[in-house]
């Protein structure tokens, strides 16, 4: 029986430090995106407030929050009001002083089905994100839902084929990257195309690898660096959605606050994967080395 297609929504966004003016947004695109049929719904990295990684607050701290909590209540109640499947990127504090860049799917009833903690970490100008979080320790575990069995990842994640390759092995069928990265404003025009198409490129690729759609979720708009240390991050936009050939099946503009449906084949995962077939000739026997750091 052929798999029957997924209807995604994504909710690209450009957000303000107004907590509250973010989650409406959010909850008015969550609602276009129902009206054009969505079925899944994902929101960016960090979605309910600014890109805080700029600099090194301790402030930022009163941000996070426990999983169950405020916003998943929240989102909670929207995936019931709209009887859809959704996707939220939130600061989660696990205790004091220990803190996730975590991804919560939430049910069509309201209920969260599984979390998943960002494992790669970056700590580069304008990301120190490891002064705010913990690696995740949960490994890398799709979610099962009522729209299949989700392999959610975080932003940095999406450079490591790594990540995607265990996804795959443990049976995702959809590889879902809510994502916060930009142009550092100094950069010239060269380099700011040479970081957005290897950013594409990879994703497209661990599509291609693992014979998997992969949704890939982006900010817009501009964030200036508080610290004054750089000249601010111009988030990329560009939300994607690409085919298990690595084909383009939509590509949201750079620079514009947008939503979209985008339709899944999810057949096609079983057709390309019987004429690619990289799992069958795959040499496990000889991938050892890949738990290294480094081959001396």
């Amino acid at each position: 029986m052929a798999a029957k297609p997924l209807h995604v929504g994504l909710v690209q966004q450009a957000n303000t430090e107004d907590r509250d003016k973010n989650l409406a947004n959010s909850t008015a695109a969550a609602r276009r995106c129902k009206a054009a049929g969505a079925e899944l719904i994902v929101f960016q990295e960090l979605h309910t407030g600014l890109y805080f990684c700029q600099t090194e607050a301790t402030e930022v701290f009163e941000q996070a929050e426990p999983i169950p909590g405020p916003s998943t209540d929240y989102f909670g109640e929207l995936a019931r009001e709209l009887d859809v499947v959704l996707v939220v990127s939130l600061f989660e504090q696990r205790a004091p002083g220990l803190c996730h860049n975590t991804a919560v799917v939430i049910e069509r009833d309201g209920t969260i089905l599984g979390r998943y903690r960002k494992m790669h970490i970056p700590d580069d100008p304008a990301y120190y994100e490891k002064f705010y979080f913990t690696p995740g320790d949960m490994g890398f575990q799709p979610i099962q839902s009522s729209v299949g069995k989700l392999g959610v990842l975080v932003c940095w994640d999406q450079w490591y084929p790594e990540a995607a390759r265990l996804m795959a092995l443990a049976g995702a069928e959809l590889l879902i990257y809510p994502t916060a990265i930009g142009y550092e404003t100094t950069d010239d025009a060269a380099e700011q195309g040479r970081q957005r198409d290897a950013w594409m490129i990879s994703q497209r690729a661990h599509a291609v690898a693992n014979g998997l759609p992969v949704v890939a979720v982006n900010r817009t708009g501009f964030e200036p660096d508080p610290s004054g240390v750089t000249n601010g991050i111009r988030f990329w936009g560009s939300s994607f959605v690409a085919g298990p050939q690595g084909e383009i099946l939509y590509e949201a503009p750079q620079d514009v606050p947008t939503e979209s449906v985008v339709r899944i084949d999810r057949q096609r995962t079983a057709d390309v994967r019987r004429i690619w077939p990289f799992f069958r000739d795959r040499r496990i026997d000889a991938y050892g080395n890949l738990t290294k750091r480094y081959i001396d």
